[in-house]
């Protein structure tokens, strides 16, 4: 390992954030990860680990702990909107582990992200103890010294470092203050996110049959469609709606949302669609946005990460694990790089992680026509690909859940489909 002498701030204490802030404490740099919000924790809602983004994680030593945490779907189930018939379902669970060498699990979003910070504040943990500032969201950054980016904070307070990584979302104020290109693109689509009950499933005939194993569902309709999986072992049902946006996105983009908005979403559909969006006490509705694919993610000493360079829509489940790789792919690339070279150990991360999440982005802007097809022959067709497991974009999961972003350690070549 290269004499470990420089210091990464973070913007962003996110979990692409602190995935970052792991992976570079492990490799010994010293991190500062500045976070915008009073407290330090993820909004309430259920995400999904797909094997390629649990291999990161584990090798980072969280498979103890994300396995008191995860829920592991059975199965994936595809529904038709109208009447709730089944197009296809495919075993995950033991399958994906033994294919694919790491599970597809779910979690609570709040709960993957405590123990991210956990491990990131850890003590007696190996490396340099992150240090971590709340109600510190950067504004500004000043770089008249090159290699010593400054991140300024709303209140005045600056932090410098040897490299500055802006993983601050979709909105990246990092992105903004360098100046990279504009690449901002509203998709014409808004997500309507809830948590429900778990006991309010169970208890209600109409929708019991939900919970009689643990299974991600997916239902396609004409421009729209419902994903749904538990977390926390049942305790809660985690609902994702995408429909057409009716928000003013030059106000606001993202707002609380009712039950009563939820259900008048999907007019028509089968009635226990109805039945479980009715018990929906705490929702909200985010716009979607999404970024054109872009492979300039430095400027100098400066480099962005997750939803600042690649944001893309929901429709590949790939957000937060895309941002995780970035994280390990980065971590390995200064890990290794002396102070001289951290300019080509940015340059480096990029090439080896730009294509790639470039072909995800794209992939996820294909399957938004793709799951919203209105009935008719198209439709038709498109199930049947469904059937098995096909049609939903050029990429595999074969590609998609089965490389890693990291050198093997024994013949010094990526087992990722792209070259470093």
């Amino acid at each position: 390992m290269a004499s470990q002498s420089f210091t990464v701030t973070i913007a962003g204490g996110g979990l692409g954030g602190l995935t970052t802030a792991l992976a570079l404490r492990r490799k010994g740099l010293r991190t500062v990860v500045l976070e915008q919000a009073p407290q330090l924790g993820e909004v309430g809602a259920g995400i999904q680990t797909a094997p390629n983004a649990s291999r990161i994680l584990f090798g980072l030593g969280l498979r103890r702990q994300m396995a008191a945490i995860h829920t592991e779907p059975t199965d994936q189930v595809r529904r038709r909107w109208a009447d709730g018939s089944i197009i296809a379902s495919l075993p995950l669970a033991d399958r994906v582990k033994r294919e694919y060498g790491a599970p597809y699990w779910h979690y609570h979003r709040a709960d993957l992200h405590r123990i991210l910070l956990a491990a990131c504040t850890d003590p007696d943990g190996p490396g340099p103890v992150t240090e971590v500032h709340t109600d510190s969201g950067v504004v500004d950054v000043d770089r008249s010294e090159p290699d010593r980016p400054v991140a300024v904070t709303a209140d005045g307070r600056r932090f410098a470092g040897d490299v500055l990584i802006g993983a601050d979302g979709i909105r990246s104020r990092v992105r903004d203050a360098c100046d990279f290109d504009d690449t901002l693109v509203f998709s014409g689509e808004m997500c309507f996110r809830a948590l429900i009950p778990g006991d309010k499933i169970r208890a209600d005939p109409t929708t019991r049959f939900l919970a009689d194993r643990f299974h991600s569902t997916i239902w396609y309709g004409p421009d729209r469609h419902l994903v749904h999986y538990f977390v926390r072992g049942g305790e809660y049902l985690n609902v994702v709606a995408v429909v057409p946006n009716t928000l003013d996105t030059t106000d606001a983009w993202t707002l609380p949302a009712t039950a009563a908005e939820l259900v008048d979403a999907f007019p028509g559909w089968d009635d226990r669609v109805a039945a479980v969006l009715a018990k929906a006490d705490d929702a909200s509705k985010w716009a979607l946005f999404r970024r054109r694919r872009d492979p300039v993610w430095v400027d100098g000493r400066v480099a962005l990460l997750g939803d600042a360079c690649h944001a893309m829509l929901p429709y590949q489940a790939q957000g937060a694990s895309q941002a995780m790789e970035d994280a390990a792919v980065l971590a390995e690339e200064l890990g290794a790089a002396t102070r001289d070279g951290i300019d080509g150990a940015l340059v480096r991360y990029v090439s080896r992680r730009a294509t790639h999440a470039g072909m995800v982005q794209d992939a996820s802007l294909e399957n938004m026509r793709f799951y919203h097809l209105p009935d008719g022959p198209e439709q038709r067709e498109r199930d049947e690909l469904l059937r098995d497991f096909r049609g939903e974009s050029d990429l595999s999961y074969d590609w998609l859940w089965g490389g890693s972003p990291l050198h093997d350690p024994d013949t010094e070549s990526l087992t990722y489909p792209f070259a470093r």
